[in-house]
């Protein structure tokens, strides 16, 4: 998704960024610190008018966090992944990797343990954007199709089909798959695949590649043959593997 325009005519693009947090004085703080990295930052305090303001059509991204009065961020993610593949980085609770594991199955593309520095969070923002945003340049020297065994993968639209069916990626989703198309049948480390496709560096005990790979193998299923799609090849990283019948 790409940044939208900003609503007086004959200025630069904004970003535009939905916060959802109960905590009002830290989305002042956020907002201050945002603002001065070019981004315009809009603030909500409740679950409800989160997914309302989410689903509105007008925002580049959305951080959510988890802790909410009423609705939980949970939820919330669920109610905006049921309409909308909006980029959302989550807000968790320090050292609870609970919900930061199921923040990711739910579908967010990233998360972020409180607390958190402000400019860590912009670095954030801007990697999910950063890959949620196509690339002209890119697309020109990459095939805008690619077909491996029962999946299309369409680059430009970023949008992925097994068999007849449409399927729903996230994100980070899509980058991992796009990575996995681009080198089928060899194996990725886990630090070129969060760094490619999650624009970070690997963190300890980081589980977020694990999880985004195992939403893929949930999405698309095994081989054609039955066999596992996706495997993880121990202390190394993972590889899509490639039929005889693609080869």
């Amino acid at each position: 998704m790409l940044p939208n325009k900003s609503d007086n005519p004959g200025e630069w693009p904004v970003t535009r960024i939905l916060v959802v947090d109960d905590d009002v004085e830290l989305c002042e703080l956020l907002e201050q610190y945002l603002s001065s990295q070019g981004f315009q930052i809009d603030a909500v305090h409740d679950g409800s008018a989160g997914v309302e303001r989410a689903l509105s059509g007008i925002y580049s991204l959305v951080v959510l966090d988890v802790m909410l009065p009423g609705i939980r961020g949970f939820e919330v993610l669920r109610q905006i992944r049921a309409k909308s593949s909006l980029p959302v980085i989550m807000l968790t609770a320090h050292g609870d990797d609970v919900d930061r594991i199921v923040g990711l199955e739910i579908g967010a593309d990233d998360y972020l343990p409180k607390p958190y520095n402000p400019r860590e969070l912009a670095a954030r923002i801007n990697a999910v954007l950063r890959r949620t945003a196509a690339s002209p340049a890119k697309d020109v020297l990459t095939p805008v199709t690619i077909l491996l065994d029962d999946v299309r993968l369409d680059t430009r639209a970023r949008t992925a089909r097994h068999n007849t069916r449409d399927v729903e990626l996230t994100s980070a989703e899509f980058e991992l798959l796009a990575m996995f198309f681009k080198s089928p049948g060899q194996v990725l480390s886990r630090d070129d695949l969060v760094k490619s496709a999650l624009g970070r560096d690997l963190e300890p005990s980081d589980r977020s590649l694990d999880v985004h790979v195992s939403n893929l193998r949930k999405k698309l299923g095994p081989c054609p043959d039955g066999t596992e799609r996706i495997r993880a090849i121990r202390n190394v990283g993972y590889v899509y593997v490639v039929t005889d019948a693609s080869q």
